[in-house]
């Protein structure tokens, strides 16, 4: 196969003469550079070249078509990676999307939630009361079984095997006891700090008669969110934002696309790991969406809940149009 190449001083005086024959006036031309950096005009394409990204032109020299480079496939891998964490991402919208749904219908107003609050507490501390009781028993029953054992001591006697194994259930028992307590005083923390991020949440959805999907100013500044004008300003708009994420999360970013910035899950409790996605609204207009990530533990989640994510995420969006305005 006849190659032929041409350098970029000489190329426009090759298409004159090229498309002026229309013999070959229908071939095609193609632009590429080479592993050495030389960029290469031809009308066919080396086999071991054919992995380059190259440029099919016209007969005036103007691009019709691109063909990317092959991708290695650590890159494949990467990008199927990336689509996944994308995915992920966009499950975590949809699902907090419901979870509103499910706020503004469960709930007529924020008396409902506080007394369900209260309701729910009340009934923790039935069960914590219960527990106490089953230790308290337990406690009661070792301390007699004890004296006893105490008493055929000063007798003389050996305590019979039996009642050891008692006491020593006993004693098992007192320590489940303990744990059931300790275990139900993190259920309640955990379940009260969820219940009053959701209280929170109901305030952010209620402060003015809007569609959820389309937050008032003031409710959009507090969950996070930026609707764009423009792709312009949209893609201006995403390297501000990748900057504040880089100020403001205690991890670093692990992930950066044009549609996709995540920073390393959290890994102590009191870190705070930024995210945004750019979502695609019902007018075709995009909005940058910052979500704040904390680790699943009852101080995490009070980190989440706690007015310092709030100020995070209500500062986005006066930083952004801030940046943009200079």
């Amino acid at each position: 196969m006849q190659i032929r190449t041409f350098s970029s001083s000489i190329f426009l005086a090759f298409l004159l003469c090229l498309f002026a024959s229309p013999a070959i006036h229908a071939k095609k031309m193609y632009k590429w550079v080479d592993e050495h950096g030389k960029t290469i005009f031809s009308d066919q394409v080396p086999p071991e070249q054919s992995q380059l990204r190259r440029e099919s032109l016209n007969e005036k020299g103007r691009i019709v078509d691109v063909t990317e480079k092959a991708k290695t496939k650590e890159q494949l891998a990467q990008d199927e990676r990336l689509n996944a964490l994308k995915q992920a991402q966009e499950k975590i919208i949809a699902q907090q999307l419901d979870r509103d749904k499910v706020l503004l219908n469960t709930f007529r107003n924020l008396d409902d939630m506080q007394a369900a609050l209260a309701g729910k507490m009340q009934t923790l501390d039935t069960q914590k009361h219960a527990l106490e009781g089953n230790l308290k028993r337990a406690e009661s029953q070792l301390e007699t079984q004890q004296q006893k054992a105490t008493a055929i001591e000063r007798k003389g006697a050996k305590i019979p095997q039996p009642m050891l194994n008692e006491i020593k259930a006993t004693q098992a028992q007192i320590q489940v006891a303990y744990g059931e307590i300790n275990k139900h005083a993190e259920k309640k923390a955990a379940i009260k700090a969820e219940f009053e991020a959701d209280i929170e949440r109901y305030k952010f959805l209620t402060k003015a008669n809007t569609n959820i999907q389309k937050p008032s100013a003031t409710i959009a500044d507090e969950l996070g969110l930026y609707a764009c004008e423009s792709d312009e300003q949209c893609s201006n708009a995403w390297g501000i934002a990748r900057n504040f994420i880089n100020a403001h999360s205690t991890t670093a970013i692990e992930t950066n696309t044009d549609k996709l910035i995540i920073a390393h899950a959290p890994e102590t409790d009191s870190d705070l790991s930024l995210s945004l996605t750019k979502i695609e609204g019902a007018d075709k207009k995009h909005q940058l969406f910052l979500d704040i990530r904390c680790r699943e533990t009852t101080l995490g989640k009070e980190l989440c809940a706690s007015q310092k994510a709030k100020d995070i995420r209500s500062a986005f969006k006066p930083y952004i149009e801030s940046a943009l305005a200079k």
